[in-house]
């Protein structure tokens, strides 16, 4: 057989994907192919990639169902356990039984990603930026018991005692007093192993992009169908948006069947459809800071398997995008200033936004923001609160993404220590990308946040075709600088005000715009 080659659009780009599977190409490892598989056959299947590919997966059960099967999860990263400060991103299929479209996406998506890492440099940078989390089927025991080419049947739907998974968990607007289901109990889990930053949860029976909230305080009777907004509003409606773009069809408000809404540029608000109470991407959102949205991918709810290629095709690169989101924003470490070990459980809200998050288990904190300006606020019993203003800048394109940076150091309160410090420093192209690289300075001389605009900034290298690409995870002004004062002797020394700022950049062979900031 010949292999094929296509090409695909990405971030305005057109790329090279040797990956992209058809009912007849075989790439390198197991092969999938166009078809549904079973349990025992996705079982298999993820066995053997994870053999095949043991640098770049790791497979890991979250519990069992409750017909004893395993919920299997494959993590597909290049990253190190030990980098800090990555963002974890999960997709999750098959949580309706009878909803088969989104397990296979999920497959093929774990086929695409350890396939063309070494091929195509779009997959290369996801994985060396992201943990990506990839489970199949929430509900395998449904779909054990639903039938192809049913497109509104229920059979299946539920898990097998009974219970919508999508209605089982704790609801911030009402008591949720359903039997607890082992597979819920699963989630909960896996949300308090890891501080996911970004999610999606993947259904069937209609084509729109849903985000938070789908339930509401005013709806007494289950009809109402008024907007229910999260403090996060703009940022879901771009990630809603940035799914439904990129997908070829999805952002017409295609109408599945009579009396379905017809849905403005392919999304809604949830509650906006319809209410519900215990749903999955409120539970992430509002008890673990995860920013989850609900793709319903095609009208039938379990399509013939000769469909599922166009599937794939609708729906790659909008998930490739949307996975590729969670480096946008502002993400960093709080630490404590005097022994500079990470301070875990630190609550951390942005201004103006009536919702607050911990960091993590590690220090660490993420959240997704648009570009602007900000002011994080973080609060730890026994220490000084901080409150820090910061930039989020706008990206060149969604492979171009690029978090701000903050390194917090809080000053316990029994210290008798001045005010807290942020640190930073100017940063060489070839520094390690972890977060101990800002931490190279004493923090009785923080460097104070400069602008040095002499001339338009160079552009930013492109991160599809340079080698040297900058991870994510380092400010985007400080890779301006840090690439300037590569060559010179300024890099990786401080500066104790704008002054010597000034100085040691004009000293060092500094040319053109270059910011330090906080």
């Amino acid at each position: 057989m010949l292999g094929v080659t296509l090409l695909f659009w990405v971030g305005g780009l057109t790329l090279p994907c040797t990956g992209v599977l058809t009912g007849h190409s075989r790439p390198p490892g197991p092969s999938l192919y166009f078809q549904y598989h079973h349990y025992e056959d996705m079982t298999g299947y993820l066995h053997a990639v994870n053999r095949a590919y043991p640098d770049l997966t790791r497979l890991y059960s979250l519990g069992k169902t409750v017909k004893e099967r395993d919920l299997w999860v494959m993590q597909v990263t290049s990253v190190p356990e030990v980098q800090l400060g990555v963002p974890h991103v999960k997709i999750v299929g098959n949580i309706h039984g009878n909803e088969a479209v989104g397990r296979e996406l999920v497959l093929h998506m774990i086929q695409f990603l350890v396939t063309s890492y070494n091929r195509n440099q779009t997959v290369r940078w996801l994985l060396d930026n992201t943990r990506i989390h990839l489970m199949p089927s929430l509900n395998p025991d449904g779909f054990e018991i639903s039938k192809v080419g049913r497109c509104t049947a229920i059979e299946g739907r539920k898990n097998l005692h009974g219970l919508d998974l999508n209605r089982n968990f704790p609801d911030y607007f009402r008591q949720n007093t359903l039997p607890s289901q082992p597979e819920k109990d699963a989630v909960i889990r896996w949300l308090e192993m890891y501080p996911f930053v970004l999610s999606a949860g993947l259904h069937g029976g209609a084509v729109v992009a849903n985000y938070p909230f789908d339930n509401t305080l005013e709806d007494v009777t289950g009809r109402l169908r008024e907007p229910s907004l999260t403090p996060d509003n703009d940022v879901f409606v771009h990630l809603a948006t940035v799914y439904s773009e990129t997908h070829p069809t999805m952002h017409q408000g295609i109408q599945c069947q009579a009396g379905m809404p017809l849905f403005e540029n392919g999304i809604t608000n949830g509650a906006a459809w319809y209410p519900m109470t215990g749903g999955m991407q409120d539970y992430n959102y509002v008890w673990h800071g995860c920013m989850e949205l609900t793709l319903e991918l095609s009208c039938c709810k379990y399509p013939p398997p000769e469909e599922l290629p166009d599937f794939w095709e609708e729906n790659r690169n909008a998930m490739l995008v949307f996975m590729s989101q969670a480096q946008r924003g502002v993400r960093g470490l709080v630490m404590d200033s005097l022994t500079r070990e990470a301070i875990p459980g630190a609550q951390f809200r942005i201004d103006n936004r009536a919702i607050g998050f911990n960091t993590s288990k590690r220090g660490e904190f993420w959240r997704i923001l648009l570009p602007g300006n900000y002011t994080l606020q973080v609060f730890k019993e026994g220490y000084e609160n901080q409150s820090l203003s910061f930039v989020v800048y706008t990206p060149m394109s969604n492979f171009q993404l690029s978090a701000t940076w903050l390194t917090i150091n809080m000053t316990p309160i029994f210290s008798g220590v001045s005010e807290p410090s942020v640190s930073a420093h100017l940063l060489a192209k070839d520094a390690p990308v972890t977060p101990t690289c800002f931490e190279v300075f004493p923090q009785e001389n923080p460097v104070t946040l400069v602008a040095i605009p002499p001339a338009p900034p160079h552009p930013m290298p492109d991160p599809l075709v340079g080698v040297d690409f900058i991870s994510p995870q380092i400010v985007l002004n400080e890779v301006w600088i840090g690439r300037q004062l590569a060559a010179t002797g300024a890099t990786g020394k401080i500066a104790t005000d704008e002054a010597d700022a000034v100085s040691l950049y004009n000293n060092n062979g500094g040319t053109g715009a270059a910011r330090i900031c906080l």
